[in-house]
């Protein structure tokens, strides 16, 4: 018998905020992609729905047209993929806000559409809760807070320096229409740190705030996180650890969201062999 030289059929991808800056860019990461095909985009831009995708992101046509209908599509891709067999379910690939981003995650995996999320603001409740039921449901799922690589080493530097010091804040910068403070990066940077048990920033002195919120947001571990949002940025995080005599620094800047897009699809092309939900792109790497 002569063996098949049939290829993989390419992972069906939804785009969920597809209009948006980043949206826009998984999407032309997508079509690019050989192994992926874009079968839906989902956003909710007023007067956008019915339009070409591609005209409206100055590409080609595309003949796939926008529709805010979330639960609409992912049951019709689900339908789509239902006979293809396990680990060849569709993927939502979702960039929307934090108002929507839990209902979006828990309608993925109710459909069985493999979600893999870069908005942020989930609270630690709702990742729990939606980790529980990616397990019941046996639908992989991924929620990364950036897809950077290069965020991903300096977070792990971040824990390692976290050994050493006793003193370190934290501080994230962003364009001004980021929704969420402090971003979810700098959480999950915080929470590598604090996995040693330790607390930071013992008291030196009573401090006094004479505008509150100056001195940042305050963990539980004594870690402090600070949030400037300015337009000219686009993502930008510092670690600045203190000891007598030195200060040690981490910072790793993003200029161009191209830089995302590599794990946006090491993600989409992982997230089907998943029996559920994770937390962090360094556990895909």
């Amino acid at each position: 018998m002569p063996a098949s030289t049939s290829a993989a059929a390419p992972i069906p991808v939804v785009v969920a905020g597809a209009l948006g800056r980043m949206g826009a860019e998984v999407v032309r990461a997508v079509l690019a992609a050989p192994d992926c095909a874009l079968v839906g985009a989902i956003d909710t831009t007023p007067g956008k729905e019915g339009a070409d995708l591609g005209l409206e992101l100055g590409l080609e046509e595309l003949e796939l047209a926008i529709t805010a209908d979330l639960e609409g599509t992912l049951c019709q891709v689900s339908q789509s993929v239902r006979n293809a067999g396990p680990g060849a379910g569709a993927v939502l690939v979702d960039f929307t806000h934090p108002s929507v981003v839990y209902e979006h995650t828990r309608a993925a995996i109710a459909y069985g559409v493999h979600p893999v999320i870069g908005t942020t603001g989930l609270s630690p409740q709702q990742l729990a809760d939606l980790a529980s039921f990616s397990e019941k449901a046996s639908v992989g799922g991924a929620v990364i807070p950036n897809f950077s690589v290069g965020m991903v080493l300096l977070q792990q530097a971040a824990a390692a320096a976290a050994r050493f010091y006793d003193f370190a804040e934290l501080t994230e910068l962003h364009h001004n229409r980021k929704a969420d403070a402090p971003s979810g990066t700098c959480i999950k940077t915080a929470e590598l740190m604090e996995d040693l048990g330790k607390a930071f920033n013992p008291a030196q002195v009573e401090e006094h705030e004479s505008l509150a919120g100056c001195r940042g947001g305050l963990r539980e571990s004594g870690l402090r996180l600070h949030s400037i949002r300015l337009p000219g940025l686009v993502a930008h995080q510092e670690v600045m650890f203190g000891a007598p005599g030195e200060i040690y620094t981490l910072r790793h800047d993003t200029i161009d969201r191209s830089a995302y897009m590599p794990g946006v699809l090491l993600t989409v092309r992982q997230v089907r062999k998943l029996g559920g939900l994770v937390y962090g792109l360094e556990r895909l790497l």
